[in-house]
């Protein structure tokens, strides 16, 4: 971050300081195909993984970042929520959903519930409702229906980002219809964009051994290109740090590269980091800081079609999303209000940041805020705008 720093202050010297020094630990190659706007192979992205010099490849993927995004670092003040825990799909990296044992309790929310959660937030500005929950085989067709056309009453103004791609096949199974026709009946309820999770990792060999009752690589791309074909958006994840190798998370980058070279419907990729507390897996280590902005580097650098980099905070914590604005991130994600999916573990964990703490953690790293919906319309300019007074009451807390 520091040589990146230096190297847009200083001008032509330091940068060309900055170009011996990527030669140097040999990847100038690389640079010079980043430079020229070529696409990389996945023999790159594998070289790039297995070299230790993070700050060149943050460098590089600064590089992009700016060209694409200049200093402007993009959030949205949105509100999650989870319908329901109950899951048939026994993933092994999954602390969320409940079990029958030391796991969380059971719930699935009915309309009204759903309802009361977005009243909760009605005097915040929330320009996105981020729904996901488990795969509920209870739960029937209208249930879906319903919901989403519950909040898109409550917040008309606000889009409705809900359900991941195994969400759509199964509620396509319990609607006995076609996919596509799901997809449109849920559009002409409100729905208007994907979150783009349960991609975990693309590869045959991970989904076997971590999450074989869920979709495949093949069966989630589908249903991308469906919901792609029909005009929806979507964003797209990875959830690394497991036992995926490094050559995999470059098949995950290519494989989903390829998809957005044919629909152009993704708009953002997340890397998330894995958390395996409370999990089958618990005996893995937490990724790095270092890991997780080189994840974030070199996803910049591969989705070279993809106009968004996102660097979550709320999995890889507030400093360390920061550090990534410098390191091809471009989006750290929103107020969140509350987040049930891997922080239902620690209650001391932070669950919201307020739009003034948003505001001032970009700043701070040196980038211009700038307020967007989900779709990445604009909404506030904050660096041509004067922002609104500070709350003067705490927001509502969910039991």
């Amino acid at each position: 971050m520091v040589a990146a720093q230096v190297a847009g202050k200083n001008g032509a010297a330091t940068h060309s300081a900055m170009d011996r020094y990527v030669e140097r630990v040999g990847l100038g190659d690389v640079w010079e195909k980043v430079r020229a706007g070529a696409r990389l192979s996945y023999d790159d992205g594998v070289r790039l993984y297995e070299s230790q010099e993070v700050t060149a490849i943050g460098y590089m993927a600064n590089f992009v970042r700016e060209q694409r995004h200049g200093d402007l670092a993009y959030f949205v003040r949105n509100q999650h929520i989870n319908y329901t825990n109950i899951c048939a799909k026994d993933c092994k990296f999954c602390s969320f959903y409940a079990k029958k044992k030391n796991g969380p309790k059971a719930y699935e929310l009915d309309v009204d519930a759903i309802r009361q959660r977005v009243r909760q937030y009605r005097d915040v500005p929330i320009t996105e409702i981020h729904m996901v929950g488990g795969i509920n085989p209870r739960l029937p067709y209208q249930y879906y229906l319903d919901i989403v056309r519950a909040i898109k009453e409550e917040r008309p103004n606000a889009t409705v980002k809900a359900f991941t791609m195994i969400e759509l096949q199964q509620i396509a199974r319990v609607a006995e219809k076609p996919l596509r026709e799901v997809i449109l009946e849920l559009m002409d309820h409100g729905l208007g964009a994907l979150p783009g999770g349960g991609a975990e990792v693309l590869t045959p060999r991970v989904h076997e051994e971590l999450y074989k009752k869920k979709l495949d690589w093949r069966d989630w791309l589908d249903t991308a290109r469906v919901a792609h074909s029909v005009g929806l958006k979507s964003n797209a994840t990875m959830l690394y740090g497991h036992i995926e190798t490094l050559p995999e998370r470059v098949e995950h980058f290519v494989r989903l590269r390829e998809l957005q070279d044919e629909t152009q419907g993704f708009l953002t990729f997340i890397p998330l980091s894995f958390d395996p507390q409370n999990t089958e897996l618990s005996h893995v280590a937490r990724s790095t800081g270092a890991d997780d902005l080189k994840t974030i580097a070199i996803a910049r650098l591969m989705l070279d079609n993809f106009p968004h980099v996102k660097a979550f905070w709320m999995m890889i914590t507030p400093p360390v999303a920061q550090f990534a604005l410098r390191y091809g991130a471009d989006d750290i994600d929103g107020t969140i209000m509350n987040y049930e999916i891997t922080h239902v573990i620690d209650p001391s964990t932070r669950q919201s940041l307020s739009m003034e703490q948003l505001l001032a953690m970009i700043r701070e790293a040196g980038r211009v805020p700038v307020e967007r919906d989900a779709l990445y319309n604009v909404v506030h300019r904050w660096d041509v705008e004067a922002p609104p007074a500070p709350r003067t009451t705490a927001l509502p807390v969910l039991s």
